[in-house]
């Protein structure tokens, strides 16, 4: 960029910190420049898009990295400018208290997720006795089936949900999400064979792929942008809460082996209040608005927000529909070159997520903890489950400070270098008396830092970086990838070992690990403090 220096007639304002300067020319003084990017735009038809570069210094130490322009309808202008990184637009902060609350609504959002987490665990613990009980006890095989039938349908679910969240209306979507986690619930729960234990978890998969693709979508569209990543830190909460229940409730099984059966059916209860709850919760003023649904959208950002930000958070719809008259995208639109850079972004966060072994370690936790000699199996598992719940709660908290890159960079040399160790803890004899505790703590050490960024930082990440046209379907078709990759993992992964041994597959989960490091390094982008606004403004520049 270069600096220029030049007059602007008008009454031009912009703040730094938190002062108001109020300048009809502009240049650089004390001898000292600093570039600054602006974007300007009009609320209407004219400088859509315009950028220019400005050198500038507003005083003492502090510069602006980025500035936007908006230029209204009236006959002055106001110009925004705010304080953030050089390598992407910063965020334009505006301090007002609210009288409204997102959090009753995100908690409902967050049944989905536990039952997510919840149907995922569940087979954990009770996979022995169930398969005793339908009589496949020696057929790895169909036990295998019966893991990744949720995985198979799970993949259908995520698909199916971005197209439901864009017809029907993301609130419409859970209550009919809620028809396929309880039915397939109550079938998996009273069971006589495998055929019908097949049917319920395909349909309970369905329930938890489109749970899946919209609490995420739902959190980030009504969340406020200063707490957008600690709210959506709370979707990954709510899936290590269901995998910590599961495994939980796993605890009675020795001691009644029909236990199983309550195990699945008490999930059905989640699945009934989500229903209820989404009856009373707003729609997206994102997915209203966007569907010419004004008044309704200003109903639901006083309800979300309070009634002292509706003007702001519609001018942020407004200033993201800009320029975009374009219909609704379809699912060919999302490999097109003006989009598929983004989307690829997308599908390989949770393909590294899902080939780094984080579900074989949630489904095979007990199975593994016995063959390295440990006593309680299932209350390691429970431990596992806990590190995860521990976890997820530390990222929420970080997320808005150190930003989701930083942490999933963190998370990932972490992930390799406790994957590593579980696979020497299984091949080197010279730690063969210390197998078990190396299994319990290195799995343990695994499953912390996957939450701290691998786990929450994907479903949170893809919403803020899709434009809000491809946003619903961009997020399906990466979710679509999550559970495919699962879907094989599920199947192939008591295969795998039996044919190479847990050693080596542990340690091509960490070969993994450190792909995905280098992947992210130079690929995703930082949206830490930032409106869906500015994100897609920066990514449009090509930041």
């Amino acid at each position: 960029m270069q600096s220029s220096a030049f007059c602007v007639k008008g009454n031009l304002g912009f703040r730094g910190g938190n002062r108001r300067v109020l300048a009809g020319c502009c240049d650089s003084r004390n001898g000292k420049e600093v570039s600054n990017n602006l974007l300007i735009r009009k609320q209407g038809d004219l400088f859509s898009g315009l950028r220019v570069s400005l050198g500038a210094e507003l005083g003492g130490k502090r510069s602006v990295d980025s500035v936007f322009w908006k230029f209204e309808k009236a006959r002055t202008s106001n110009v925004h400018a705010t304080e953030g990184e050089m390598d992407d637009v910063p965020p334009t902060k505006i301090q007002v208290k609210s009288s409204g609350s997102v959090l009753p609504y995100v908690g409902v959002a967050c049944l989905g997720a536990i039952l997510f987490g919840y149907h995922l665990g569940v087979v954990n613990g009770a996979l022995e006795c169930l398969s005793r009980d339908l009589g496949i006890a020696e057929n790895t095989a169909l036990q295998g089936w019966i893991v990744s039938t949720l995985l198979a349908g799970a993949t259908l679910g995520s698909f199916t949900g971005g197209s439901m969240a864009d017809k029907f209306g993301r609130t419409k979507t859970f209550q009919l999400d809620a028809i396929p986690l309880a039915v397939g619930t109550l079938l998996c729960a009273t069971a006589q064979s495998v055929q019908t234990m097949l049917v319920g978890r395909f349909l309970a998969g369905i329930g938890i792929g489109i749970s899946s693709a919209v609490v995420p979508l739902y959190i980030s569209e009504i969340s406020p942008t200063e707490i957008r990543g600690t709210l959506g830190s709370a979707n990954q909460i709510s899936i290590c809460v269901g995998i910590l229940a599961a495994l939980v409730a796993g605890l009675p099984l020795a001691a009644n082996p029909l236990w199983w059966r309550t195990m699945f059916g008490i999930a059905a209860i989640p699945s009934v209040l989500l229903a209820l709850g989404m009856t009373i919760s707003p729609e997206s003023p994102v997915w209203l608005y966007q569907r010419g649904k004004i008044p309704e959208a200003e109903i639901a950002v006083k309800r979300l927000h309070g009634k002292e930000r509706v003007t702001e958070v519609m001018n942020n719809l407004t200033a993201e529909s800009q320029g975009s008259s374009e219909p609704e995208a379809g699912w060919f639109d999302l490999f097109s070159s003006r989009y598929w850079k983004v989307v690829k972004v997308g599908a390989a966060l949770f393909l590294f997520q899902q080939l780094a072994g984080i579900n074989a370690v949630v489904y095979y936790s007990t199975p593994v903890f016995r063959s390295a000699g440990v006593a309680s199996d299932v209350a390691a598992s429970a431990l596992v489950g806990a590190s995860n719940v521990i976890g997820s709660t530390v990222a929420s908290f970080l997320m808005d400070k150190q930003g989701r890159k930083s942490l999933l960079i963190t998370s990932y040399v972490g992930m390799a270098a406790s994957m590593s160790l579980l696979s020497l803890s299984f091949t080197w004899k010279v730690l063969a008396p210390y197998s078990g505790f190396l299994a319990v703590g290195g799995t343990v050490l695994y499953v912390l830092l996957f939450s701290l960024g691998a786990g929450p930082v994907p479903p949170l990440l893809l919403p803020e970086i899709f434009p809000s046209r491809i946003r619903a379907k961009a997020v399906a078709l990466s979710l679509g990838m999550h559970w495919a990759s699962n879907f094989v993992i599920g199947l192939c992964f008591l295969s795998l070992v039996t044919k190479f041994g847990i050693g080596k597959v542990y340690l091509g989960f960490a070969c993994v690990c450190l792909v995905a490091l280098l992947y992210i390094t130079g690929n995703v982008m930082e949206t830490k403090g930032k409106s869906l606004e500015e994100i897609q403004f920066a990514l449009s520049a090509g930041v």
